[in-house]
């Protein structure tokens, strides 16, 4: 006889079982902080190679944005017609929690941000865009090519 699904879980032998398997299971990572900034990050695939993104590095990403309190894309370079993002690393030319979080990331690399609306588009948001006033962003962000950098963030 096979037992249902219910039924098999209420057995303290598969109960053991699947506390056994589940513990060998790789763990979802926890937000890392970044000294000084609010915007967390997790590592989703981890990168290679010595060189690491640092302050004044041309840096190329595909990128995703999403409206955290929506859930909402509002810009991919996956996206038809769209093309991989370029950009200089640490020096403003993004908004505070992209440019933050991407540093010491290596090529290959892809992280989810989570970047509150200050050190995202602000209080003001970009409504064009669809991000509302007070906005919180995430971005995925995959590090496709590091020009210029280095092998540590000093």
């Amino acid at each position: 006889a096979v037992l249902p699904a219910d039924r098999i879980m209420r057995a303290p032998m598969a109960r053991l079982c699947t506390l056994a398997v589940c513990s060998f299971l790789p763990q979802a990572s926890a937000a890392l902080a970044i000294p000084g900034f609010k915007t967390t990050y997790e590592i989703v695939a981890a990168g290679v190679g010595p060189d690491i993104v640092a302050k004044g590095s041309t840096v190329t990403v595909h990128a995703t944005g999403v409206v955290a309190q929506t859930s909402k894309k509002f810009w991919s370079t996956k996206d038809k017609g769209q093309q991989p993002f370029t950009y200089k690393a640490g020096v403003g030319g993004v908004i505070t929690g992209w440019d933050q979080g991407c540093l010491g990331m290596k090529l290959g690399e892809v992280r989810q941000l989570n970047i509150p609306a200050e050190e995202g588009y602000g209080e003001g948001g970009f409504p064009a865009w669809g991000i509302p006033p007070g906005g919180g962003l995430h971005f995925s962000i995959e590090i496709l090519k590091i020009e210029g950098g280095k092998t540590e963030l000093r």
